[in-house]
Order: structure tokens, then sequence, then C-alpha cells
């Protein structure tokens, strides 16, 4: 039997982000100066970034995954994107979860990462 939570029919699988916040293009270029050490692409063009979520105290809440749930660096990734967000101006605190549900495909990559690793 699994321990998946079934999903609700019409609820996403990943949490919509904070786009309308002022504070989320600054959140999403600090996560694209984070690359995973394995591929020369960055976690937010990798697709490694599921949500970014910024509250009204400018707390900022990421959900990520990682390619694979062996990646060497699991440990140490959280704190990374963290340590990138947190000196931007006007954020409050940073939390980082990581996911594996849904798992990170090749999919989940944007143009420019496809491009960018020979994949277009």
């Amino acid at each position: 039997m699994s321990d998946a939570q079934p999903q609700l029919e019409g609820t996403p699988l990943i949490k919509p982000s904070s786009t309308d916040h002022p504070l989320y293009e600054p959140v999403v270029e600090a996560c694209r100066s984070v690359y995973d050490p394995e591929i020369p692409v960055n976690i937010f063009d990798l697709g490694l970034v599921y949500t970014i979520d910024i509250d009204a105290e400018n707390a900022v809440r990421i959900t990520m995954t990682l390619t694979a749930p062996g990646c060497p660096v699991a440990g140490e990734m959280p704190g990374w994107v963290a340590d990138a967000i947190e000196p931007l101006p006007g954020v409050k605190h940073v939390d980082v979860d990581l996911t594996w549900d849904p798992p990170w495909g090749m999919d989940m990559m944007s143009d420019e990462a496809r491009l960018e690793l020979g994949f277009m």
C-alpha cells in the first residue's frame, strides 16, 4: 500500500508560486545563482524549484527537489538556496523544504537549460 496522499481532483501537485509578490523576481534571481554541482545549469532553470511562496511578512518558503534522491549534495543544497535568498533586502526569513513528489524529470527544465545542455 502506498503512503502517498491521494490528489484531490483539480488540486495542483505543485503549489503555485507567489508570482505577484514584489520579492518574487529577486528571489528567482537568487535561485538562479545556485548551481547543481554536477550539471552546469542553475537550479531554477533546471526546474528544481517547485514553489516560491512569500507571505505578507516577507517570509519565503521554497519547495524544491533534486535531480535524484541520492544526490551527493542533498544535505547541503537547501542551505545554499537559503544563503542565496536571505541577504535580499526585505526578506524576513527563508525556509527550504525538499520534496520528492513529484519526482524531477528533464521535462521540467526551461528552454534555456535544455539549450545549455544541448537538448535543443
